[in-house]
């Protein structure tokens, strides 16, 4: 097992493709977009149900070496910091390396 960090980052579905653009140009080769149904925050629960179109959430998350996160959270952090979103970093454990 080797040592690795995954980034989940859940942001408002319209920026997703955006998000994702930023995650490829910082050399991240791999993520996962994942939809995200409700929730509960800061100003209380909320849900898709009855919402039109690409509102709501999203999950992206990647995993990647420990020493490239502070590159790929300074890429996002422009977008990050002007939108409803939460990001977590956690270490984790991955059986190949050479994939991250």
């Amino acid at each position: 097992m080797h040592t690795a960090r995954r980034v989940e980052i859940i942001i408002e579905a319209v920026m997703e493709r955006r998000l994702c653009a930023l995650i490829e140009d910082a050399g991240v080769t791999g993520y996962t977009v994942l939809p995200v149904h409700a929730g509960s925050g800061r100003s209380g629960p909320w849900t898709r149900e009855g919402q039109v179109g690409r509102s709501g959430m999203v999950a992206v998350v990647c995993l990647l070496r420990p020493d490239r996160v502070d590159a790929l959270l300074e890429a996002l952090f422009p977008v990050l910091d002007r939108h409803i979103g939460v990001v977590s970093v956690t270490e984790t454990q991955v059986i190949r390396a050479e994939r991250f």
